[in-house]
């Protein structure tokens, strides 16, 4: 295991990273932290609100400065922003720190999980199923790249996924 003790959990969006991270943490007694709840709380605003006064590129820097911050603190459980791994920067500190957890979906469960959620201003567009097919295709390799584990989430309960990371945790 890398010596910090932590867990960064990796995927697109409607893959379980929050859900999951909770509970992982729970289960090893660390603390969970999402990192785009973080950034909602450090500038006050919803991320919809960033994405609309600053653009995504404004929010993804704003997401660098929080994983970096993140990154280098030791036993937690970190759910990233699915777009998190665009950034070099990023995979480095995400790849180094840390365990890091690829929780893989399908684009047919991201449509299922995300169809009623407003807070994803990448989707609210005519064709949110064109969009995390783009998404995906871009993201999928860089996801792959820096795991240490990959987990497919479809079909899967919240604790059976937490079941099969907590024993590649122990059996490594």
């Amino acid at each position: 295991m890398k010596p910090s003790g932590s867990f960064f959990l990796v995927g697109p969006m409607g893959a379980g990273k929050s859900t999951i991270g909770r509970q992982l943490a729970r289960i090893l007694g660390l603390e969970f932290i999402d990192s785009d709840r973080n950034i909602e709380a450090q500038t006050g605003v919803d991320i919809p609100l960033i994405f609309e006064l600053e653009g995504e590129e404004g929010f993804r820097r704003r997401e660098q400065e929080m994983i970096d911050r993140l990154t280098r603190r030791r036993g937690i459980v970190l759910a990233t922003g699915g777009g998190a791994i665009l950034s070099s920067v990023n995979r480095q500190h995400l790849a180094a720190r840390g365990q890091v957890i690829y929780l893989h979906t399908s684009v047919e469960q991201q449509l299922k999980r995300t169809a009623r959620d407003r807070n994803r201003p990448l989707l609210q567009t005519e064709n949110p199923e064109a969009v995390l097919r783009e998404l995906m295709a871009v993201r999928d390799p860089l996801y792959r790249e820096i795991a240490d584990l990959t987990i497919d989430t479809d079909g899967c309960r919240v604790q059976d996924v937490v079941k099969k990371i907590v024993r590649h945790i122990e059996e490594n």
